[in-house]
């Protein structure tokens, strides 16, 4: 029998070329989780205050500092569009504008209503308070996106920059507020220092809201045509952080539970954005919808 000596760089060539399909079959699989035609766009995120009042305040603002937190340990750059502070503590709403590699597409699955429970820091008694908030998640859309909208149906309001900004907001009513009157949506923008620069920008965020609506209610009609119930992603609870009896954050669409809460609330939110592109991927309405 005649003994055959090892190929050394056969054999080196071989476990080259597998490394290197392996890394390419990586790459795709990462590729199909971001399958969504919007992915690379900049993250428009809204936060609103619900239920709960001054602890829900709290909890709106505990939940932008986690975003806020996030994005700068990504090096995604944040641009503040608007915010209105709380009566007592806190905010009411705010909306955030942050881009970067793959913005939108990290970033849409926190999408919903998140559910906090805790000993409130407003009560004399020290109960323990359930608060929600909305946060809303939409892509910015480049003005060349049709999205139809009658100027008939926009109602625009100018006011006076409650937010930050120095003495310049607050003396003119540089401010502006957008409802769309059909739908109820409504945006305000007071970052920018003249109210056209406002309008711009707040027309510009209408345009990406509705877009995200007529998206939402296609996916809805074609679940319907084919006989499938899909939960409505607006007001559903898609999150619950406990910080008493215990410490607990978990996804209910996912079941993704971390129990370091207070490194979520730092901005440690990874764990649940890789389980929504995984679960969407896998069954979620996207793919339901496809």
């Amino acid at each position: 029998m005649v003994e055959v000596e090892p190929d050394e760089a056969m054999t080196h060539d071989i476990e080259k070329e597998l490394a290197a399909l392996e890394k390419e079959i990586g790459r795709r699989q990462i590729d199909l989780l971001f399958s969504d035609p919007y992915t690379d766009h900049v993250a428009l995120i809204g936060i609103h205050a619900g239920a709960g009042g001054t602890d829900s305040q709290d909890w709106a603002q505990m939940l932008l500092r986690m975003y806020l937190l996030w994005a700068e340990q990504h090096r995604m750059p944040v641009e503040f569009l608007e915010e209105s502070v709380g009566d007592e503590a806190g905010i009411k709403s705010a909306t955030i504008r942050v881009s970067g590699a793959r913005a939108y597409g990290l970033l849409k699955g926190e999408h919903g209503v998140h559910r906090l429970v805790r000993i409130s820091p407003f009560d004399a008694a020290h109960r323990r308070h359930t608060s929600f908030v909305l946060v809303e998640v939409t892509p910015e859309i480049e003005d060349t996106v049709t999205v139809e909208i009658d100027p008939d149906d926009v109602r625009t309001d100018v006011f006076r920059s409650s937010g930050a900004g120095g003495q310049h907001v607050n003396k003119t009513s540089s401010a502006v507020r957008l409802t769309h009157i059909p739908t109820g949506v409504v945006v305000t923008c007071q970052n920018e220092r003249s109210q056209q620069q406002n309008r711009d920008v707040a027309w510009r965020v209408l345009r990406s809201r509705l877009l995200a609506l007529q998206q939402a209610a296609h996916a809805q009609k074609v679940a319907d045509l084919k006989g499938e119930l899909i939960a409505a992603e607006w007001g559903s609870q898609i999150r619950s952080y406990v910080l008493h009896p215990y410490t607990m954050v978990k996804d209910h669409r996912t079941s993704v539970e971390v129990g370091n809460a207070q490194g979520v609330l730092d901005g440690d939110i990874d764990p649940f954005i890789e389980g929504y592109l995984h679960w969407a991927a896998r069954e979620g309405p996207e793919s339901k919808a496809s």
